[in-house]
């Protein structure tokens, strides 16, 4: 049988764009938690945000070298959420909260991925993004042809994603789930409902037509 590809948005800032994200069939809402984005939220912002979730719609905070005291206070406030490391936070630090997480790898021709991933065996995924100056992708695609096709860990495609390029993606490298934050915006941290909801039936197409290759 043939997984159907997971759905995170990430970057919200308002209800009405967690709605829109739910309405759309989102598996996961994302929170930028840190201070340094234009993105960012409090976490008792996204513990706002997040109280309107059903089951099985999972709150992501994304962290970059955050002071433990955050992650913990944030951790406290949704206390269902999976953490989201996006700097330079070693294995030790990305467990030290006892909590799923997912760890970013920003791509690049000189990351070996495979070595990458055996430091957090146990993560959740690999959320795979460009690498720009700074931290975060950018809204800019990567080159998916580096990335390896035995990766230990589920695959979290990032970087640039949006409903014109994710089949392409999808069929390409055959992620566990995709995120998408820039491609569904008007402006940063403003979400647009439609390219959500377009973004959505995109990665429904891919999975229909992966489907379809299997019957």
């Amino acid at each position: 049988m043939v997984s159907r590809t997971r759905i995170k948005i990430c970057g919200l800032t308002r209800e009405q764009d967690v709605a829109a994200a739910i309405e759309a069939g989102a598996d996961a809402v994302g929170f930028v938690l840190w201070p340094g984005s234009p993105r960012h939220v409090t976490p008792e912002r996204a513990e706002q945000l997040a109280r309107g979730l059903p089951p099985f719609v999972t709150p992501v905070g994304l962290f970059v070298n955050a002071d433990p005291a955050l992650i913990r206070h944030a951790a406290g406030l949704l206390p269902t959420m999976l953490l989201q490391f996006h700097g330079d936070e070693t294995p030790a630090q990305c467990r030290a909260a006892a909590r799923p997480y997912l760890r970013a790898a920003r791509m690049t021709p000189d990351l070996d991925l495979l070595d990458f991933s055996t430091r957090y065996p146990d993560a959740t995924g690999l959320l795979l993004d460009a690498h720009v100056d700074g931290y975060g992708g950018g809204g800019k695609v990567f080159d998916w042809s580096l990335i390896p096709r035995n990766v230990p860990l589920p695959i979290v495609l990032s970087g640039g994603l949006h409903a014109g390029n994710a089949v392409e993606g999808i069929l390409q490298v055959r992620p566990w789930a995709v995120d998408v934050s820039t491609g569904v915006e008007r402006s940063k941290g403003i979400k647009d409902a439609d390219a959500i909801r377009r973004f959505c039936e995109a990665v429904r197409e891919a999975d229909a037509r992966i489907a379809d290759a299997y019957t």
